[in-house]
């Protein structure tokens, strides 16, 4: 590329950033002063957590920051208590490593944003895993310091004794007491930038940490915006766990838009929707699982919650079934958009309302600063409609894993380790994982086609498809349902429904009926805890 080229590509990248950031409302005037302190406390501090948390500070402190199950903090009050917090991090280590385990509540955010200002390196645990695997994962990152709701006495008794404890989660917890008795005062930015370890999903195997040392600027805040049309001021209330990139990911976004963030520890789903009408929460985050949950309650239970605020329902973290999009948005209006991605490449691709009603399947099209191509198993492009390997990039790519190796990269592109497909309007298309593709004599089967057959039938709840072996083709469909409350259904009607849909070769020979699936945190459904 000429450097006039890249130039001109630059140029129009920034216009369009500017655009956005002028739509949002974060390039509004404002008083000349607290704009200036805005500025230099970006200059400073940098686009990370922390930073952003003192920009916010500087420009809007009385704003309410965050609202949760133990009341409300503003943005002055955060900062000064992520700077305390901070220097109580450097009192116990000059370059400390911080791991957390917190439920979403103020303590976990003021973990996250403090982490940032002491330089410390910070990994994210989570909840979803046994007291022997966040044991293991703290010993592997060395941690120093341990952050955890009291909840989790177990793993806190279970750690090496050079392992500095403080539990979180209450008023009365340690975490309090540290921050209460740090030193005041504002502290200065670290001499190095601390990097954050977020662990994959281990839906398939062992979670392993990815090592988030990006420095993203605006860049990333552009590229959501340029989707979803959050505001500056937005009331976003975030259900979707903080310890994962997308709940993290869209904790930045909010401080970054100085939004008021609604959290609640634990997950309810008409909770969610009492919580959206009292605060009037203008924008969700969730998993798709929490959306079905909402869903699955009686109509008029939904219809008890006055939700007209809420303009945005943003969700990511695992497939969001076609069924539920169309109903979800039936029930909401045109409020809903998915997010595609990995945590080692964050966002890949977004589906606006208006895509998801043109095909309530699609993963939507890459944003501004990330590129998708698919490719076959020699490493060729492939054209529109042909099913191949997924591979993106951006400037959201992770560093690595700690424990050693990376990602298959080409052509600059990071392999995703799904499959998909593009239709001719760039739309992305996810057909499943690398590896779960069902090879059933011959004929190549993908799980996601039979399972959005099978959630098509009015009685089931949810579905997974995975494939297992068999002696005379390799391997066959098992399909594992669960029925909704009061239906019934046969393994015979399941097959019949999927022989009506789909090729022979797809209908699953083994159905299993079970009370619920096995899910991680996020919703992501765990296929190696599936039995048959």
């Amino acid at each position: 590329m000429s450097g006039r080229s890249e130039f001109g590509r630059r140029t129009a990248s920034a216009a369009r950033a500017g655009g956005m950031f002028v739509r949002s409302g974060l390039w509004r005037p404002g008083p000349p002063l607290r704009v200036a302190r805005q500025l230099g406390a970006l200059r400073r501090w940098g686009t990370l957590l922390g930073g952003t948390v003192a920009s916010a500070a500087a420009r809007d402190p009385d704003v309410t920051a965050i609202v949760d199950d133990h009341g409300e903090l503003t943005y002055g009050q955060v900062d000064a208590r992520t700077d305390r917090l901070a220097a109580a991090l450097r009192r116990m280590d000059a370059e400390p490593r911080v791991a957390v385990l917190c439920r979403n509540h103020r303590g976990m955010v003021e973990t996250l944003a403090a982490c940032g200002k002491a330089g410390a390196d910070l990994i994210m645990l989570n909840t979803g895993m046994s007291t022997e695997q966040l044991v293991a994962v703290v010993r592997q990152q060395e941690a120093g310091v341990v952050i955890a709701d009291a909840e989790f006495g177990a793993f806190l008794s279970a750690l090496p004794k050079r392992v500095r404890a403080v539990t979180a989660g209450s008023p009365d917890a340690e975490l309090e007491t540290l921050i209460a008795t740090a030193p005041a005062g504002p502290v200065e930015p670290p001499a190095r930038t601390g990097r954050t370890i977020v662990l994959s999903s281990g839906t398939t195997g062992r979670p392993k940490g990815a090592d988030r040392r990006s420095r993203p600027g605006l860049q990333p805040l552009a590229s959501i915006l340029s989707r979803i049309p959050y505001r500056v001021h937005e009331r976003m209330f975030i259900e979707a766990p903080l310890f994962h990139t997308w709940g993290y990911a869209m904790l930045q976004i909010a401080v970054s838009l100085r939004a008021t963030i609604v959290l609640r520890a634990r997950f309810d789903p008409e909770a969610t929707l009492r919580q959206v009408e009292a605060t009037g929460a203008t924008a969700l985050v969730a998993v798709p699982v929490m959306l079905q949950r909402i869903m699955e309650l009686p109509d008029t239970v939904r219809a008890k919650h006055d939700t007209s605020a809420l303009r945005i329902a943003a969700v990511s973290g695992s497939a969001l079934p076609a069924t539920l999009a169309t109903a979800f948005m039936d029930a909401f209006g045109d409020v809903l958009y998915n997010l595609y991605g990995s945590t080692e490449a964050s966002w890949v691709t977004i589906a606006t309302p208006a895509d998801l009603r043109a095909r309530p399947d699609t993963a939507g099209t890459p944003p501004p600063g990330t590129r998708v191509a698919i490719y076959d198993d020699d490493g060729r492009p492939v054209p529109p409609g042909t099913t191949g390997r997924i591979f993106a990039a951006n400037e959201l790519l992770f560093a690595g894993y700690t424990g050693g190796g990376g990602k298959e990269m080409r052509d600059g592109l990071m392999s995703l380790g799904d499959l998909g497909h593009l239709d001719a309007d760039g739309r992305l298309f996810v057909d499943g994982r690398d590896d779960d593709m069902i090879v059933s004599g011959g004929e190549n089967v993908f799980p996601s086609a039979i399972e959005e057959a099978i959630a098509a039938l009015p009685q089931v709840r949810e579905v997974a498809v995975t494939g297992v072996p068999d002696a005379e083709f390799g391997q066959r469909a098992a399909a594992f349902v669960v029925v909704r409350d009061g239906a019934a259904l046969d393994a015979d009607t399941v097959r019949a429904h999927v022989r009506d849909r789909l090729a022979r070769f797809a209908v699953p020979r083994d159905v299993h009926f079970l009370d619920a699936l096995p899910r991680n945190p996020t919703g992501k459904v765990l296929r190696r805890s599936l039995r048959y």
